[in-house]
């Protein structure tokens, strides 16, 4: 964790998955011991179980320092599976969690959240501007996902308060490297200029997200319970948000000028308009962290011809969203 710092012994839910598997891949590096448990096997995980099987939990969960729980059913499961299946595994597993936790007297406690969490409050009826998101913003979940991960969230909260165990929740912006969600709506997008775009406002690198984590462990005891927005850093400002509708390119130009270039050069173009920016100005505050992965990294990367992702990134490539 910082420099100095003991080695740990560390659960990692959802150990089989992208994030699973770069934290497993981080804390080894940094001679930590890393205890995976996830519903499918992998090379990152260590205990083949459920989250909602306490008896697996509370051995899984045996001696361990922190808990980074980075298990859950995804948005993209919500069109294979049930609702009762999102509060089984996203609330009565993150209860479970929770619960092992306090009874065997783990020092920290990370729930990773989401953006999507924010559900309909980022996109307002008529939109003159964009919406400037901060912690400050209500979330107004739009699915059972949202419903969900926002339930998970105030169960790390309530108890926090109830039994002192140190809670920190990291709302994640989009990391993901399967092809975007929304591509359908945007034909003329191709994917990687989607992406590269995305990191003005929507998307984070998933080395920056592991640094978070880590000094969420670290920092959690200190803070007892918070939330923040883990974000590559935007460079807009609050007073960009009527422009970033009517005419985002400008906006864009104004702080990152030699992107024109390289879009071109690659055939991409700027989206016309931006309707959102995450700002994650308290977690470089409060946490400390300081994400290395932002707009102004990938349009020098895309202009030396090199990969805008960071090595782990790279390392991990896609792997789809688990059926089960």
């Amino acid at each position: 964790m910082g420099h100095g710092t003991r080695a740990m012994r560390i659960l990692i839910t959802g150990s089989s998955g992208h994030l699973g598997e770069a934290l497993v891949r981080e804390l080894k590096s940094l001679g930590h011991e890393p205890i995976g448990i996830d519903r499918l096997d992998a090379p990152t995980t260590t205990v083949v179980a459920s989250i909602t099987d306490r008896t697996e939990v509370a051995r899984a969960m045996a001696g361990v320092d922190a808990v980074i729980h980075a298990a859950t059913l995804h948005k993209p499961h919500v069109a294979t599976h049930s609702k009762q299946q999102f509060i089984d595994t996203n609330v009565t597993g993150t209860l479970t969690l929770l619960e092992e936790a306090v009874r065997q007297r783990v020092g920290s406690f990370v729930f990773t959240s989401t953006t999507s969490a924010f559900g309909m409050a980022l996109r307002p009826d008529r939109p003159s501007e964009a919406v400037w998101v901060s912690e400050e913003l209500a979330p107004i979940p739009r699915n059972i996902y949202g419903v969900t991960k926002t339930s998970a969230e105030d169960l790390c909260q309530l108890v926090a308060a109830e039994h002192g165990l140190p809670c920190i929740v990291l709302r994640t912006s989009r990391f993901f490297p399967e092809e975007d969600d929304m591509k359908h709506a945007m034909p003329d997008y191709d994917d990687a200029n989607i992406k590269a775009s995305e990191y003005l406002y929507r998307r984070v690198d998933i080395a920056d997200i592991v640094s978070a984590h880590m000094l969420a462990i670290e920092r959690a005891a200190e803070l007892n319970f918070d939330r923040f927005i883990i974000s590559a850093t935007t460079p807009f400002v609050q007073s960009d948000c009527a422009e970033l509708i009517g005419n985002a390119p400008a906006v864009v130009k104004r702080y990152c000028p030699e992107y024109e270039q390289v879009y071109e050069r690659l055939g991409w173009r700027m989206f016309d308009t931006i309707g959102r920016v995450y700002v994650n100005a308290r977690a470089r505050q409060k946490l400390r962290w300081q994400p290395r992965y932002d707009f102004a990294h990938v349009v020098a990367a895309l202009a030396a011809g090199e990969s805008p992702l960071s090595p782990l990134a790279q390392a991990i490539g896609a792997k789809g969203y688990h059926r089960e």
